[in-house]
C-alpha cells in the first residue's frame, strides 16, 4: 500500500540522518504527509512519539560504538548524536541502558538494543469500521483540563485516572448540571509532539449558566469530522477504537488528520455497561 511505502521512506530518512538534528517537518515530508498527521500516525502505530523513537535509536547506536571501540571518547559520541554535554548524554544513556557510558566498554556489559521499526500490513477483516463525515461550525466548550504525557503510553493511564478524579470530586456532576445537551466531552488538544505531551479536557458545550464561572472555556474550531462509534465498557472500548482509527481506517482511506482537537463524545448511560455507546470525533481533510 502507498501509505506503507511512505512510512518506510520516513524511517529510511530518520536512519540516514541519525548524526544530525532531524526536523519533524523533514521527516513528514519524506512520508508526503503533514507533520501533525505523521506524528499522530506514528505514535498510534508504534506506541512511541517520533522524538522518543529517534532518541532511543541514537542511544542504541551510541552504545554500540562505545562497546566496540576503546579509542573513541565518550564526549565525541555524545556530540555525534546530538548531546551538548557529557552530563546530558550520561543521564540519557543511564536511563536507556542502566549503566554509565564508560561502563559500556567493560567486558560483559549488558546493553539494551532498540531496533529499527519496520511497518507491515495486518489484514484482519474481522470487523467493519463504520463512520460518518459531518461538517460542524466552531463551538465553545467549558470544563477542566490537565497536561498529559504520551511517553511510554502514560496517557492511557493518566486520562482514565483524571476521569475518576473528576467523577469523585464533583467536577463531572457540576459540568453535567450546566449542560443543556447532557453530553460530556473528553478533548485532546494543544499537542506538542516534540515535548511528548498534550492537554486533555473534560468538558461540556459552553452555556451562560451561572455555575460555569469556575471552569475553563475553550473554542473548538470549525472542521470536517470523521465520527466513529465505540460500543462497550470504558475505557477499554474507546481505546480500541482509537487504535483502529490510526492502524486501519486512516491507511485504508483518502483522509488525513486536519491538525486540530480530537473529541471523545460521551452520551448518557452506564459507561461500564457492555452495550454503552460513545463516539470518537477526528478532524480530517481529504488528501
Amino acid at each position: 500500500m502507498e501509505w506503507l511505502n511512505k512510512m518506510m521512506d520516513a524511517i529510511d530518512y530518520i536512519e540516514m540522518n541519525m548524526e544530525r538534528t532531524i526536523g519533524i517537518e523533514d521527516i513528514a515530508k519524506a512520508a508526503c504527509s503533514s507533520h501533525f498527521h505523521f506524528q499522530r500516525m506514528f505514535h498510534m502505530l508504534t506506541g512511541f512519539t517520533v522524538a522518543e523513537y529517534i532518541r532511543n535509536r541514537k542511544l542504541t547506536l551510541a552504545a554500540q560504538e562505545l562497546a566496540i571501540s576503546s579509542n573513541i571518547r565518550v564526549i565525541d559520541v555524545a556530540l555525534k548524536y546530538g548531546y551538548d554535554s557529557p552530563e546530558s548524554f550520561a543521564k540519557a544513556f543511564r536511563r536507556a541502558h542502566g549503566i554509565a557510558p564508560s561502563a559500556a566498554r567493560e567486558p560483559g556489559a549488558k546493553l539494551k538494543a532498540f531496533p529499527r521499526i519496520s511497518f507491515h500490513i495486518s489484514l484482519k477483516g474481522d470487523k467493519d469500521m463504520d463512520y460518518k463525515i459531518i461538517e460542524k461550525e466552531a463551538f465553545k466548550v467549558i470544563g477542566k483540563s490537565i497536561r498529559v504525557s504520551t511517553k511510554d503510553g502514560e496517557n492511557l493511564k493518566s486520562i482514565p485516572e483524571f476521569w475518576s478524579e473528576c467523577n469523585a470530586d464533583g467536577t463531572s456532576d457540576k459540568l453535567y448540571a450546566i449542560s443543556d445537551k447532557k453530553i460530556m466531552f473528553g478533548i485532546c488538544m494543544d499537542f506538542e509532539e516534540n515535548m511528548e505531551q498534550f492537554s486533555y479536557m473534560v468538558a461540556v458545550e459552553h452555556t451562560d449558566n451561572p455555575g460555569s464561572a469556575s471552569f475553563e472555556i475553550r473554542e473548538i474550531p470549525a472542521a470536517s469530522w470523521a465520527i466513529f462509534t465505540s460500543t462497550g465498557p470504558m475505557p477499554g472500548a474507546i481505546q480500541d477504537v482509537w487504535a483502529r482509527i490510526f492502524q486501519e481506517w486512516f491507511p485504508a482511506t483518502g483522509f488525513e488528520h486536519a491538525n486540530g482537537p480530537e473529541l471523545e463524545v460521551y452520551l448518557p448511560g452506564d459507561a461500564a455497561a457492555k452495550d454503552y455507546k460513545c463516539e470518537v470525533w477526528i478532524p480530517v481533510v481529504k488528501k
